[in-house]
């Protein structure tokens, strides 16, 4: 079944789920991405601070599928969130990757101590006019983020990549994506060692569809409109995540699952209004 498609709000649309990249690195990286492409996953997930560009690219080489039916995501970091780093760390990203662009380009967090993101978002704009990036977004903003960005530029982001799972279903951010057109991309979609397989909601529900939890998961996250994004590195679990369009999980299962969010649901108290990743 191919992999139905998420609308942005740019024209442009991306894969309704993705392959997450970290934290892979090296050969380990580049085989675990061909066998995703392989199995059939359109849009991979790297960030120059995952130091696997270059493997993703490699990946993206080998494969031997034409570029235009592959969607690849990178991410800018902290550190170059100046007008002109921001420009310079695309092109090095494009670079590493091997590519003449990037379908998405991120944000990776706002870093508000340092105080420039708004500068890296006009840069991104600049980057989207020069063709270099397709698509632009952040991730981990919040909607004091989001609408510092969409004041200063008039430009909204196509996505916001952001921490959500089960235990932390982030219904208030979801609900600000929708109203302003953003697309909300999960990072960590199961929950990592957090992940609630075992919870009465999603084990009678992955038994009622003969599925795996994981797979109940990831349903959930399409159900409420989410694009999730797990990481495998083998071909059966791969196969496994990309294969949740053939079912449906009830009103009921959705509710119960989102139930399962917790105040601290963090995996590890990422907040976007103190975290620096730079």
């Amino acid at each position: 079944m191919a992999t139905p498609t998420c609308e942005l709000n740019d024209g442009h649309s991306l894969p309704a789920i993705g392959f997450g990249t970290y934290p892979m690195q090296g050969p380990d990286a580049v085989a675990a991405t061909v066998s995703a492409i392989e199995v059939g996953y359109r849009l991979l997930d790297t960030a120059v601070n995952y130091d696997n560009e270059e493997s993703v690219g490699e990946a993206v080489t080998r494969c031997g599928l034409p570029r235009e039916e592959l969607f690849v995501t990178s991410k800018l970091p902290g550190r170059h969130h100046s007008y002109d780093e921001t420009i310079s760390s695309t092109q090095a990203s494009l670079d590493r990757l091997g590519l003449d662009y990037l379908d998405l380009h991120l944000i990776h967090w706002p870093n508000p101590s340092v105080g420039l993101y708004v500068e890296a978002w006009r840069a991104l704009v600049t980057l989207r006019e020069r063709g270099l990036v397709r698509s632009i977004g952040v991730s981990n903003f919040t909607r004091a983020h989001l609408t510092r960005i969409i004041d200063d530029t008039g430009v909204v982001p196509a996505v916001n990549q952001i921490e959500l799972h089960p235990a932390f279903p982030q219904e208030e951010l979801r609900a600000t994506h929708a109203e302003l057109g953003i697309v909300t991309e999960a990072w960590s979609p199961l929950g990592k060692r957090a992940a609630p397989y075992g919870e009465p909601v999603v084990a009678a529900a992955a038994d009622r569809l003969g599925v795996t939890p994981a797979q109940v998961l990831l349903r959930w996250h399409i159900e409420l409109g989410n694009l999730p994004i797990p990481k495998s590195a083998t071909a059966s679990r791969q196969a496994e995540n990309l294969d949740v369009f053939g079912f449906a999980l009830t009103p009921e299962e959705i509710a119960g699952i989102t139930a399962l969010g917790r105040p601290d649901g963090r995996l590890f108290g990422g907040d976007p209004d103190v975290h620096e990743e730079m």
